[in-house]
């Protein structure tokens, strides 16, 4: 079996010390409700595990829209930012990067009235996608080449309750669950003469409110947000119901599926909007969320060991079946990957006899005739160091490999990619991809438009094999 080749976050775990104490308003006392020491570590791991994805999910958005000294930053909300380039070891805003399409990235504030997307149209050949993603981190929308064609088109984006009037020209409009929600479009990049080309799509993509694109009066503005500052180990700690109430806010419709859920997870103080200042609890009951945290966070480790592909993690609730452990190892391994129908990830920092992959090695990677990767837009093969999870430095500038690459068969038919460090000499090269100049790495396998076999799961990466 295959070592998952996916992002993993190191989950760090507060104790009772680290607690985040909210001034002013009632306290978590008060809140909580009915909650006996060994029920509340029951619920709490339970509502660890529901949190997480939405939590790291939060790291991200405080990143991106919120806090503008980060790198990260694109510039606030309903805006984008676009990456109009090949990344190299030097680009370090997210780890395992896609060297195949570049991305723009956005987050929309649903508040006070829709978001209009408009997209240009594109050549026939032209790949690209523009992913959705709500606060719990479901793909509740997925729209692009594929789904809704070339052409160019307008497509609304409306929050939780919105009831108003459709202008005309609106392709379609799609509904969250969720006040706030995440826009990452890739657009397919053809090689460096392509930028401007690339550029001038992405210049296409244009974010409008719904008052602007319909040249009416504006709504009143939402009010501002009190939004916790970042703090990954209070997050992911006993402080994390404090960051979840938060997000809650903003989730004003609980789904019927989850009434139950959040029943039990109010005797722990779990609800949006309620403060929650965790020194304010009797320590019995303190220290019994602390332990439920740690035990959410020992059971997704658990999970995280035993997931080897992409496939059942990422799409929408319905999709999900409200599995929330899925959601958490998706957040955990590969946040914001997309659903399987439009592209499945699979890898292996392993060889095939269970060791791990490192530069000291030399690797091959053979895929026999008839069994290449079964993608109708693109397939690609990416190196990435380990632990950082970035691209790896080498000396012919080679991050990927795939069916746009000129990949060179052997007789027989097949393609071998070679995974080492030095050249495996100039008759053998179109095929090279190299590997760190030290340490470990892994390699993760990624297909746009996969096959029916690829998304049930039957078709299979071959195992990467030693040679010396």
């Amino acid at each position: 079996m295959h070592h998952t080749a996916f992002s993993r976050r190191f989950l760090l775990l507060a104790g009772p010390a680290g607690l985040l104490v909210r001034p002013g308003g009632s306290t978590a006392q008060g809140t909580v409700q009915g909650a006996t020491p060994q029920s509340a570590t029951a619920t709490a791991r339970e509502a660890w595990i529901y949190a997480y994805p939405m939590i790291m999910n939060y790291n991200t958005m405080y990143r991106q829209a919120l806090d503008s000294h980060t790198p990260e930053y694109v510039g606030g909300f309903n805006v984008f930012r676009h990456y109009a380039q090949f990344f190299t070891p030097e680009n370090r805003d997210v780890v395992t990067p896609n060297n195949d399409t570049p991305y723009s990235w956005s987050w929309l504030d649903l508040r006070a009235e829709p978001v209009v997307l408009s997209v240009p149209q594109v050549a026939k050949d032209r790949y690209y996608v523009c992913q959705f993603i709500d606060l719990f981190t479901h793909n509740f929308a997925i729209l692009g080449s594929r789904t809704t064609g070339t052409e160019a088109g307008n497509f609304l984006f409306a929050g939780p309750g919105w009831n108003g009037t459709l202008p005309p020209g609106i392709k379609r409009v799609y509904r969250t669950e969720t006040q706030f929600v995440a826009a990452l479009v890739r657009t397919a990049l053809h090689g460096q003469d392509d930028i401007p080309a690339l550029k001038e799509i992405q210049a296409g993509y244009r974010l409008r409110p719904l008052s602007a694109f319909a040249n009416t009066a504006a709504p009143p503005p939402p009010a501002p947000v009190k939004w916790l500052p970042w703090d990954e180990k209070r997050a992911l700690g006993t402080d994390f119901v404090a960051y979840l109430n938060m997000l809650l806010r903003f989730y004003p419709r609980i789904h019927p599926s989850e009434a139950a859920l959040f029943q039990r997870f109010g005797t722990i103080g779990i609800g949006g909007g309620k403060p929650f200042d965790a020194t304010s609890l009797p320590a019995p009951l303190r220290n019994a969320i602390a332990q439920g945290a740690a035990q959410g966070a020992a059971a997704l480790r658990q999970a995280i060991s035993t997931t080897t592909s992409s496939l059942g993690l990422f799409g929408t609730r319905e999709e999900l079946h409200n599995d929330n452990m899925k959601r958490a190892v998706a957040a955990a391994m590969g946040l914001y990957g997309l659903s399987k129908q439009e592209a499945v990830y699979v890898g292996s920092d392993r060889d095939a006899d269970g060791a791990p992959l490192t530069a000291d090695h030399r690797y091959t990677l053979r895929f026999e005739k008839g069994n290449l990767p079964p993608a109708s837009v693109f397939w690609s093969a990416t190196v990435y160091t380990l632990p950082s999870r970035f691209l790896a430095a080498n000396p012919i500038d080679r991050y990927s490999l795939g069916d746009r690459s000129g990949l060179k068969a052997a007789a027989d038919g097949s393609v071998t990619l070679y995974l080492q460090k030095t050249s495996p000499g100039p008759e053998l090269e179109a095929n090279w991809l190299p590997s760190p100049a030290s340490g470990g790495f892994n390699v993760v396998l990624r297909m746009y438009g996969p096959s029916t076999a690829v998304q049930s799961g039957d078709w299979n990466m071959p195992a990467i094999v030693r040679v010396d």
